[in-house]
């Protein structure tokens, strides 16, 4: 498991850079289907994109396009540069639609969500518009990592997070704040760190070294489909040597957040306010009740959870609900 920091917010110099290239005048359109004004971008590929195909974006899992909101999140120094690297939408297309079929259509702004990851699939995780010779082999930045191979993507396509072919509504931000008085796994400590999972995503936290009350305050972003279940919370300690031990699991019911948010409509129009509560019970892993209010025009919920089937452990997260709206 990795044991990297998290990387820090991106200096102004960097953010004015950013916001310049989304300024040029073939970035105002998202690269994939022509939308204006895309307000979303794949960091490692390096294009700018909307809504919709963001939500494509991230089925395919972190491996082949990592999306962040030019808004909404905090951008690293290296994800802006890996983004001036590439220069934009009209660079990036360059590349992956050098051998675009003649008698293939992009998708438009108004196409189903059917031909829009048919068409961003074949793009980005078949590369089927490539010069073979151009195949990626890793996706940590997209003009970098050009070299000559005869096979495809280098990668697992079994290991990849995927959800196909769905219709998202929404996205969940859940930090993952710190965790308290957890097992010990190890000789004296543990070397924890959480996984989240929703549906067939994964998303898991930095390992924190012999700490059995870690901190974190690390933010994972999963796409939630319409057809959502429980968020699976659980938190293992990591192990050189052998597989890693399960340190306690909890679920997380995101249906009040989610049910709330919607009944309420834009966020953005409401004051400060409760819109609704996750009740503790004998059912769940809840330590207190779990209210759900509106802060400054976003949805959020603070969650404190012992863990089960574990001898001891809390874990206190932040989740923020955004609608597919914004």
């Amino acid at each position: 498991m990795s044991n990297g920091t998290t990387p820090t917010r991106a200096s102004r110099a960097n953010l004015r850079k950013l916001k310049d290239l989304l300024h040029k005048s073939e970035n105002r359109i998202c690269a994939d289907c022509g939308a204006p004004e895309p307000k979303w971008a794949s960091s490692n590929i390096g294009v700018f994109i909307c809504l919709k195909c963001s939500g494509v974006h991230r089925s395919l899992g972190t491996h082949i396009s990592k999306v962040l909101s030019v808004t909404l999140d905090d951008w690293s120094d290296e994800e802006i540069e890996s983004m001036v690297e590439v220069g934009g939408n009209s660079y990036a297309n360059s590349i992956y639609e050098a051998f675009l079929p003649s008698g293939l259509s992009k998708p438009s702004p108004d196409s189903s969500n059917e031909e829009r990851s048919k068409f961003i699939r074949s793009k980005y995780e078949l590369q089927e518009f490539l010069k073979p010779s151009l195949r990626i082999v890793s996706s940590k930045s997209s003009f970098s990592s050009f070299r000559s191979c005869d096979s495809v993507r280098d990668v697992d396509f079994d290991a990849l997070n995927t959800e196909g072919m769905v219709e998202f509504m929404g996205i969940l931000k859940a930090k993952v704040i710190k965790g308290t008085n957890m097992a010990v796994r190890d000789m004296l400590s543990s070397d924890p760190y959480v996984v989240l999972t929703l549906g067939k995503q994964k998303v898991q936290t930095t390992v924190v070294q012999s700490n059995l009350n870690p901190v974190w305050n690390e933010e994972l972003k999963l796409s939630v489909p319409e057809s959502y279940g429980t968020l699976k919370l659980e938190v293992y300690d990591h192990d050189m040597l052998s597989s890693d031990d399960l340190m306690g699991e909890a679920e997380i019911d995101l249906q009040p957040m989610i049910e709330s948010a919607m009944a309420f409509g834009d966020p953005d129009l409401l004051s400060d306010m409760q819109i609704g509560k996750w009740l503790k019970s004998a059912d769940n892993a809840l330590i207190d009740d779990s209210t759900v209010h509106v802060i400054d025009g976003k949805i959020k919920q603070e969650i404190s959870l012992k863990l089960q089937n574990v001898e001891s452990g809390e874990m206190f997260l932040e989740m923020e609900w955004i609608p597919l709206m914004q």
